[in-house]
């Protein structure tokens, strides 16, 4: 019942909210493209407000599943700092945003619903992954692949979806509004790259059971290679 939730938990972070950035596009720039100097104030303190209070709320997590999903209020923030440029560089930017989002977040949640004991139950904490490097190598570099472009690190997709909706913003006179945005998304870094340390540098803890889907594993395979620099060839 709990792998259930896992995967409703995934559905909820990524296809309500592709659906809810998709109409917020529309209706800013098709049917008020006219009145851009009115809604574009509400979109930025939007985005900011999203940026903030998902790296805030995920920096002290200690569960894997309640860091990806304040992780991803925090990436709808980013992929509103495109809309609000108001631009058609910026609809380009949300919807490339949206598109990597989306492969990094049901990627990452994938492994999340690897981590099962020997008794089958899921394990969520982040101190479990300790060590993952050594017992479940495969997973656990897939698992890097996708914190590592969550953070925006290149030459990961995750980076170029962040120049995409930044330098939209700069294009469209909002150097303020992307100052900021790059400058959370360095410190939100931490909490990706605190994931990656626990796997690589702390010692063992007792290995997951290994998984009997052949489905979720070659998703998670095939998500990490579009996240990957081979994303660039598609």
């Amino acid at each position: 019942a709990r792998g259930g939730r896992t995967r409703v938990t995934a559905c909820l972070a990524s296809a309500p909210r592709v659906a809810a950035m998709g109409l917020a596009v529309r209706v800013a720039v098709e049917a008020m493209g006219p009145a851009t100097d009115q809604w574009r104030q509400i979109v930025i303190f939007a985005a900011l407000a999203s940026i903030v209070l998902g790296a805030v709320a995920a920096i002290g997590q200690t569960n894997i599943k309640r860091l990806l999903a304040y992780s991803s209020i925090n990436n709808v923030g980013f992929a509103l700092v495109g809309l609000a440029a108001g631009t058609p560089e910026g609809v380009s930017g949300v919807l490339i945003y949206m598109t990597i989002y989306i492969a990094m977040t049901l990627g990452s949640f994938l492994v999340v619903l690897q981590m099962r004991d020997d008794d089958g139950q899921p394990v969520e904490t982040i101190a479990a992954l300790s060590g993952m490097s050594r017992t479940r190598p495969g997973l656990a570099a897939a698992l890097a692949i996708f914190m590592f472009s969550l953070a925006g690190i290149p030459p990961l997709f995750g980076f170029y979806a962040k120049f995409a909706v930044f330098d939209a913003a700069v294009r469209a006179g909002l150097f303020p509004l992307a100052v900021i945005g790059i400058a959370a998304s360095t410190i939100g870094a931490y909490y990706y790259l605190r994931v990656v340390k626990t796997m690589y540098f702390d010692e063992p803890a007792p290995a997951f059971a290994k998984g009997n889907s052949p489905v979720e594993g070659g998703l998670i395979v095939l998500t990490a290679a579009f996240v990957s620099p081979l994303g660039y060839l598609a």
